[in-house]
Parts: structure tokens; sequence; C-alpha cells
């Protein structure tokens, strides 16, 4: 005999018990209860809560007039401004998924991602028509496109049929908008910069960004009078879904054309800036930044962190500057950061050294994600914690992507065993908390011993004459592989040898951990700023 469960019968969901998760609906609680509010800073311009909210509901209403609607694609090619932050809210307010272009591909690449996305629809800020323009050629189909003429930057040449703020006033400021009928609906469309081959379209439905969004305020501390500073660009995994996450919080958001130090630093002091994230090369370059370029900060400022593990050296510096840095981990599949360092009480006492490097691991789950975890890349059998034994770093959560557009084939070996894998090596300490120590592909098996490329960079981030460095493996007839350094010296740093760089590593670190070679110069970097080492292991491969 069945019995039935008592608390399932007649207890369904209706529309007054379920709602779809979505990050939209946020925008209209913050603009009615503070419509005076400053929302966005750009320039010299202020837009209140209660302007931002009605620019969304015109852009909304705009596209829809165009037809424009579920199962579409709006492309959006800009720099950190207001109608990229407008687009994250007014699009899918249409039922259209937003694409928020990388401003620093090459048009052919930027072609290819109109075309497999099936853009509907392109908004471009003109400066970027030298691209632009090109990509368009290369599309093979015509599609409308808007013109953003800003005065911030009136550089380029117009495209399209008109400008952006004629296309807003085709809208309706009291336009309703659409909700998703069902939190797995796609909110967006991210495409990973990859290595090889073309890059791949990540899909991000409402759930996971809305979950995502609450997950950065807990993690970050977004308050109503936060001032986030956008130095992270908007188009990386809709800025770590921070475009969303600032606007549920009530916070200001501060736009920012080009990350310059010296930009940074202005805008921190005029503004109260509290916040803003980046890559572990802009803290690089406020570490680096000229006394001439520096502002002394009017309060401690939070920084978050990812992309690569940040060296302590880095984290080190930007604590005596008066940031307080927050290290975050996580990939466009996850909508940005998954993990957090999480602060402990008992690191207070500890020396700079020692806190940086507790700083510098990857950390705990986001209090939004379900699972994270070390293990066997083929068994799933977990890894033990103890910090010495490496696994692939795993995760299960709401917000994992939906999977890859038009790949079920990358799809399915992405979530194989029922956990999305990072390709990430990491360890998992006796406190919980992960360490990445290597992609997979970047470790260096040297006479039989694994070598963490990231381990011996940190060493070298402590050279007081080294800006930047990467390390990757090179051909070895002897070991099989060994280490080889690429490294750039500090503006002003005094002549600095490969020898010395040698004899400086044999006394930080294990002998068979020691870079054969050293290569000066410049750092080649993806269009987010991290370094492309599969460029660096060509460059090796023939030394």
């Amino acid at each position: 005999m069945i019995i039935a469960n008592p608390f399932e019968q007649g207890l369904d969901r209706v529309a007054a018990n379920h709602v779809p998760l979505t990050p939209l609906s946020q925008l209209e609680r913050v603009a009615t209860t503070w419509p005076d509010k400053i929302a966005i800073i750009h320039g010299e311009g202020r837009t209140s809560y209660g302007e931002f909210y009605a620019r969304c509901r015109r852009l909304a209403s705009a596209l829809t007039r165009r037809g424009i609607g579920p199962g579409d694609t709006v492309s959006i090619m800009a720099p950190n401004t207001p109608p990229l932050l407008e687009a994250h809210f007014g699009i899918p307010m249409t039922g259209a998924v937003l694409n928020a272009l990388n401003t620093r591909l090459d048009a052919a690449t930027i072609a290819f991602t109109l075309d497999h996305a099936e853009s509907k629809l392109l908004i471009t800020d003109r400066s970027h028509s030298a691209v632009i323009k090109p990509a368009l050629a290369q599309l093979g189909r015509t599609i409308p496109v808007i013109d953003i003429d800003d005065p911030l930057d009136p550089s380029g040449e117009l495209l399209g049929e008109k400008d952006y703020e004629a296309f807003l006033r085709e809208g309706d400021p009291e336009h309703a908008g659409r909700m998703p009928a069902d939190e797995w609906n796609a909110i967006a469309l991210n495409y990973t910069s990859g290595t090889t081959g073309n890059p791949k379209g990540v899909v991000f439905h409402h759930r996971g960004a809305a979950l995502n969004a609450m997950g950065q305020i807990l993690a970050f501390g977004l308050r109503l009078d936060t001032v986030y500073l956008w130095t992270l660009p908007m188009f990386h995994c809709n800025g770590w879904c921070y475009t969303w996450a600032v606007t549920v919080a009530g916070g200001t958001h501060v736009c920012l054309r080009k990350v310059e130090p010296k930009r940074i630093f202005e805008l921190i002091v005029e503004h109260g800036v509290t916040h803003l994230c980046g890559a572990p090369i802009v803290l690089n370059m406020l570490v680096h930044a000229p006394d001439s370029d520096r502002k002394a900060l009017p309060q401690p400022v939070q920084v978050a962190t990812g992309g690569a593990a940040p060296p302590s050296a880095v984290i080190e510096s930007m604590e005596r500057m008066g940031f307080r840095v927050h290290h975050l981990y996580g990939l466009t599949e996850t909508y940005g950061p998954a993990t957090l360092c999480a602060w402990q009480d008992a690191w207070n006492d500890l020396p700079m050294k020692e806190k940086a490097e507790k700083m510098a691991r990857q950390g705990i789950a986001y209090p939004t994600l379900d699972r994270v975890m070390v293990a066997d890349a083929e068994t799933l059998q977990p890894q033990p914690s103890d910090g010495a034994h490496l696994g692939e770093l795993m995760i299960r959560s709401n917000t994992v992507m939906k999977g890859y557009l038009k790949n079920p084939k990358a799809t399915a070996e992405a979530f194989k065993g029922g956990w999305f894998h990072t390709g990430d090596l990491a360890v998992r300490h006796s406190d919980g908390y992960v360490e990445v120590k290597d992609r997979s592909k970047d470790i260096i098996i040297s006479g039989g011993e694994n070598i963490s490329s990231l381990e011996v960079e940190e060493a070298l981030y402590r050279h007081p004459e080294i800006m930047e460095a990467a390390v990757v493996a090179r051909p070895d007839p002897k070991w099989g592989e060994s280490p080889c350094a690429f490294v750039t010296l500090k503006p002003g740093a005094r002549d600095v040898t490969a020898e010395q760089i040698i004899a400086y590593c044999r006394e930080n670190m294990a002998a068979y951990k020691i870079p054969r070679s050293i290569v000066f110069g410049p750092l080649p970097k993806t269009s987010t700023g991290k370094i492309q080492k599969y460029v660096l292991r060509e460059q090796a491969s023939k030394l």
C-alpha cells in the first residue's frame, strides 16, 4: 500500500507561491523605492534609478516594436558605459537573449559570434567601428545596427541606421516588459575566449543570473551605499553578474570606458568608490602605477579579483596601499565567481606575507553555490583534504551554465558524471579551502615530478625587479619537461640577467622546480587580461 505524502497533496505550485527567479524584477523594486538615488555616473552625467528603469523599459519597448522577442539574440559592442548596463535589463525584458561582445576581439571572431548567435540586431559604440565594419562585411547577411554616440569618445564611424538615444525615443517608458515564463529561460549568451578553434557560446539562465547576483552581494558586501567602479569589463561573464548585483543592492555604478590607473585613482577619490573588480593584471597596474598617478585613498576600497591566482606579492602590495583584496574563482561557465577565499579572524595577526598566502587560495563555495569538489577526473573519487593530493576542481550548482549553444558534444563532456569539469587542478586543505595549483594542461612533469607553474610564478613575483611572470613546460632531453620562465621587468628596473634570476630561484624553491630558461619581454594576453600560456608553450618549444 502506497501512502500519499500529505505535504504534496493539494499543495501545488501556483502563481501566488511560485515565481521564476530573475534579476530583472529587482530593478523595479529599487527604482520605485529610491527613484531619485543616483544609479549611474558617467563623466559629468548622472542617471537616477527612476530614469534608469524608464530607459530600460524604453529599450525593451523599442526592441519589441522591431519584432524582437523570445528565442532572439541581440548583440551589443560597447565599453563600460550606460547603454551596456541598460542592455542587461532592457534586452532580457523582451524575452530575448543578451549577447555582450568582447570589445577586444578581431573582426573575424566578431563575425563568427554574430553568425553563431544568429543575432537579430546589433547595438555598437562608434569607437569600435574599425572592427565592427569589416565584421559586418564578413557576416554575409544584413542586420539592423544602432550606433552609440558617446560624447566622451567621438572617435570612429557611425555605421547604423540611427543613434541609440533616437532609438530609445521609439520606446515607451511605461512599457511593462516581459518577465521569463520559466527561470530556465536563457538570459545571456557569452563566448569563451578559447585557445584553439572557434569560441564556445555559454548560455546563462535567469535562475543562475539571479542567484549569482545575490551571491555577489553576500560575498562582496554590497549595500545601498555601495559605489562600484567598473574596472571589470561588463562583457566578461556579464561583469561577473555585478551588472545585476549592484543594481539589486541599490548601489551606484561608476562607468569607466578605459582602464587607466591614474583615472581609477581619480574616480575613487572623486566619487568615494567603495568596491571594484578586476583580473590580477588590473591589480598589477595599480601596484606599479607611478607615484604621480596615485592618490591617497579616502577610505578602504574593497577589490575582488579572479581569473588567475593573484601572486601573494601583489595582494600584499595592494593591502599596503589601502585596498582590501577578496580572491574569487570561477569561469564563464559558472557565471563568473563561484568560490571565495572567505576571511578568518585567526588570520588577522599573521605577518603580511603569510596573510597574503592565505588570501591567494581559491577558498570555499559561494553561499549560492551547491558544491565544490576536488576529485579524480575519471573516477570522481574525492581526494583527501591534506593540501597535497591533486585532483580536478569540479562544481555542481544552479549557477552553472545551461550548456554550450549548438554544441551538445562539448556540453556532455563538460558535465560528465553529473559535475561541471573546470579543467583546473587543485588540492583541498584541512580547513576545507581549495587551492588551484594549475590548469591541467599547464602542469609541468619533470622527471616524473609534478611542478605547479603557479608555485614557481609565485616565487618569481617576489623578485624585486619582476613585474609579471609566467612559467610553462619546455621539452627537456633528460627530464622530459623542465620549467621555462617568461618575465617582464618593472619600469625602470636595473639590468637583471637570466643567471641572477635562476640564482634567486635556487634560494627560494626546490632544485627540480627551478626554471632552466628565462625569457625577457612582454607577455601575450587574452582579451580579458589572462596570460596566453599556449603561445608561451609554443615559443618555449622552439628554444
